[in-house]
């Protein structure tokens, strides 16, 4: 039986074309080739069309609010940090409604796999302007024109000095596969920004313009450059860069609690009677 099988959960409710399919075969090529089981992984989303992904998969599952993925990811992670924790999010759900969450998860350097699923809009709530739609295009709800600048993911994690940062296409999947299991394998938190086209409502950043732009960083290109990275962060016109852009090694949130150290949370024994000690305290 093909390894893949092993996470097939729902059928896929996206649309036809939507390069989230592409998206969840290659985490489920990512996972296989780790020889991650799916009852040990834990994959926890939002809300959104990217955030159905881990409904049509076999693993640890928790759906929460949207924009908020990442804090019950960061206290998943706190109770097992054994068990590898993937966040799966769209750009409207992460760097719209949880952009807070993400500033401070890098901060923290949570060891968590952030995988937005970048399609430039708002699909599920049917083609308004995400952060990271283009300016000036038309939209539902900007019949004129996005007003605003777009955000730029990738620099503003590097200006963070976040751990690791890459960006993938979804349609190049050989490539996204290893970029998935570099990341899961990073210790610390890992932001993977994957450009994926809408089919339904980008008519944009379509298949055909991502393909005429986007290149793969070579083994020339040092991601421990930071000044380096900024540069390619900024590659977003006629050429778009794709690979790990940035790395800095550091310890991780878990690492620096010594509580955790040696043992995870969940394997550490409770005492009642210790708690009520300490609840005793406050009164």
């Amino acid at each position: 039986m093909n390894a893949l099988d092993d996470y097939k959960g729902q059928e896929p409710a996206w649309c036809p074309g939507c390069g989230n399919y592409a998206i969840l075969q290659a985490l489920k090529g990512a996972l296989a080739g780790l020889g991650i089981k799916p009852h040990g992984v834990t994959i926890v989303s939002g809300i959104g069309q990217a955030a159905k992904l881990p409904h049509y998969m076999k693993c640890n599952t928790f759906n929460g609010l949207h924009g908020r993925a990442l804090p019950p990811a960061t206290g998943i992670r706190l109770a097992n940090h054994e068990m590898p924790v993937i966040v799966v999010s769209g750009d409207g759900d992460c760097y719209g409604e949880g952009g807070n969450h993400l500033i401070h998860a890098i901060r923290r350097n949570i060891d968590v796999t952030l995988l937005v699923h970048d399609n430039q809009i708002y699909g599920l709530t049917k083609g308004q302007a995400s952060p990271t739609t283009t300016q000036g295009v038309i939209t539902k709800t900007q019949p004129f024109g996005a007003n605003a600048s777009e955000l730029n993911p990738i620099s503003l994690a590097i200006g963070l000095d976040c751990s690791f940062v890459a960006r993938g296409y979804a349609a190049d999947t050989v490539f996204l596969k290893s970029i998935m299991k570099d990341a899961i394998n990073h210790k610390g938190f890992a932001l993977v920004d994957i450009l994926q086209p809408c089919v339904t409502f980008n008519k944009l950043n379509t298949y055909k313009w991502y393909t005429e732009r986007v290149y793969r960083l070579d083994d020339s290109y040092n991601p421990y450059d930071r000044v380096g990275a900024f540069k390619l962060a900024v590659e977003l016109s006629d050429k778009i860069p794709t690979g790990i852009i940035y790395i800095n090694d550091k310890p991780a949130f878990e690492e620096r609690i010594s509580i955790l150290k040696e043992v995870p949370l969940v394997r550490q024994g409770f005492s009642l009677k210790n708690a009520l000690k300490e609840l005793d305290k406050f009164f």
